[in-house]
């Protein structure tokens, strides 16, 4: 299979407020870019594993007949475009609130404010580059965890509802080093809770 990058879903310009249209483009058409690319060289590569699902191959990391460097290659980048893929449809220009969601963090979390509060924590300790994620494990149990530069809850067997991109390249232009500011800023364009 030939991964192919997906289109966004609005404007580069329509986040502006939050997250700035040249940011959004170089993250879109050159970082995310790069990881599909990375995936097709590896799955060119191994003809036996390319029909698979990106998540079930990444479910079964450890049984996959790649070389080392191939399947950190793999892992790394598969979970780039999983990870980025999800992170371009979570974010909108107008809010399109998930009242199931709603409803289950509030029984999971005890308020949508403390789930708010503890997810930008998770985002903001998250050592270097990687995201934070809301995920449901198992036995559909929603979950929160960082996981470093391009981990994918897919590799823990978990499904991911949603994520945050930490690295440096989602907001250096315009917050450099306020990791904490992108933070706040991102809760305005994340589209699936008040």
């Amino acid at each position: 299979m030939i991964y192919k990058l997906p289109k966004l879903p609005y404007a580069y310009d329509a986040l502006e407020g939050s997250i700035d249209k040249e940011t959004m483009e170089i993250h879109h058409t050159k970082h995310h870019q790069a990881y599909i690319n990375n995936v097709n060289t590896v799955l060119e590569k191994y003809p036996q594993v390319s029909d698979r699902s990106l998540p079930d191959l990444l479910v079964s990391m450890d049984s996959l007949d790649l070389s080392p460097q191939d399947k950190t290659m793999f892992k790394n980048n598969a979970g780039g475009h999983l990870n980025h893929s999800l992170f371009w449809t979570i974010m909108g220009p107008e809010k399109e609130v998930d009242e199931k969601l709603v409803a289950d963090i509030v029984a999971t979390y005890s308020s949508l404010e403390e789930f708010k509060k503890m997810f930008s924590d998770l985002a903001l300790k998250q050592f270097g580059s990687g995201w934070a994620f809301l995920a449901r494990d198992e036995v559909g149990k929603l979950v929160s965890y960082a996981l470093p530069n391009q981990d994918s809850p897919f590799q823990k067997g978990h499904i991911p509802v949603f994520g945050l991109d930490v690295w440096e390249h989602a907001y250096y232009l315009r917050y450099q080093n306020r990791r904490a500011d992108y933070i706040s800023a991102w809760w305005k364009v994340f589209k699936l809770l008040p």
